[in-house]
């Protein structure tokens, strides 16, 4: 069943009346071009005009839609291969953290992402996208492999939270995130994170303590989901969209508070309705902080990457 979102029904009536003129004219042999190309063009401008005008709450459910490109599609799409590697080395292996050794560009490099699954039965498997203790460890021994052969990090930040169940607190998953950031912050290679959607709270941190931080253009960054923040602050979860605004968790405002260091453009329409040349601008976007960072001494790269995440939030008032 295919998502469609209100702000976006206008735009799927066209594409509905694009497409049964494309079969029409196949079927019955008939020259429809100019009318398909007059409502391909009426399509443009009513995208520019909706996208232009998007409230917090929409990019919101654009970061969650279940068509938006996931880590795996990422690396299929934009890396010359790819090997995954699997297990924390300590009995268990998380499906909702992916990662391995990876080629991009000139650079072999290690990836760490969220995975959240395409149908129910794999988000089911991979507790859509929330990792478990067992997960961030897993991501921490890839971590360690990276600094044992002087490899970079990516990683690809795409989940709600980390897994919220009793099981994950009593195997101790808030230890698992610190500890994930501790090691991090403590490698000596450079580091790239990229939030391709969802980028919520500790969960997404623990991937993201990195030298330098991206977000695509309609991907989220927030302490807490608008529907938490609206069932504390407001006592009412249905007041979601009114969080969402005042958590200022879009892309531009995160690089406004300093959060992020750069906001990759998505194509028209979003990244679900071109994943192949999102992925094109995220692998350039990668190579390039890749290339800058690679001229830093690792003394340099892991004092960047501490001052960095030390002065978030720091701010001076007037005497």
């Amino acid at each position: 069943m295919m998502t469609i979102f209100d702000f976006e029904k206008p735009i799927n009536e066209l594409e509905s009346a694009i497409a049964e003129l494309r079969q029409i004219a196949l079927e019955k042999g008939l020259d429809r071009s100019r009318e398909i190309a007059e409502l391909e063009a009426q399509r443009e401008r009513l995208l520019k005009q909706i996208f232009a005008h998007l409230s917090p709450w929409d990019k919101v459910l654009l970061a969650r839609h279940p068509k938006r490109p996931y880590a795996l599609d990422y690396i299929r799409l934009m890396c010359e291969n790819f090997t995954e590697l699997h297990g924390d080395r300590l009995g268990f292996d998380d499906p909702a953290i992916v990662g391995g050794l990876a080629k991009l560009g000139n650079y072999k490099l290690v990836i760490v992402g969220q995975q959240k699954g395409r149908d129910l039965k794999e988000r089911q498997r991979r507790n859509f996208g929330m990792a478990k203790p067992e997960g961030y460890r897993k991501a921490m021994r890839m971590f360690r492999l990276a600094e044992k052969f002087r490899l970079p990090v990516l990683t690809l930040v795409d989940t709600p939270a980390a897994d919220p169940s009793v099981e994950s607190e009593s195997r101790g998953i808030s230890e698992s995130i610190a500890q994930s950031m501790l090691t991090l912050f403590e490698l000596t290679v450079p580091t790239v994170s990229v939030i391709l959607g969802e980028g919520g709270s500790g969960g997404a941190i623990a991937l993201a303590a990195t030298n330098r931080v991206l977000m695509l253009e309609y991907a989220i960054y927030s302490v807490i989901p608008p529907e938490g923040c609206a069932a504390i602050l407001y006592r009412d979860p249905n007041k979601a969209p009114q969080a969402a605004d005042a958590l200022r968790l879009t892309a531009d405002q995160a690089l406004q508070m300093g959060l992020i260091d750069g906001v990759i453009p998505e194509p028209l329409g979003a990244a679900h309705r071109d994943p192949q040349t999102t992925a094109l601008s995220v692998r350039a976007a990668v190579l390039q902080q890749l290339d800058a960072l690679s001229q830093l001494s690792p003394e340099a790269l892991r004092e960047q990457r501490y001052q960095r995440f030390r002065h978030i939030g720091v701010f001076e008032t007037a005497q």
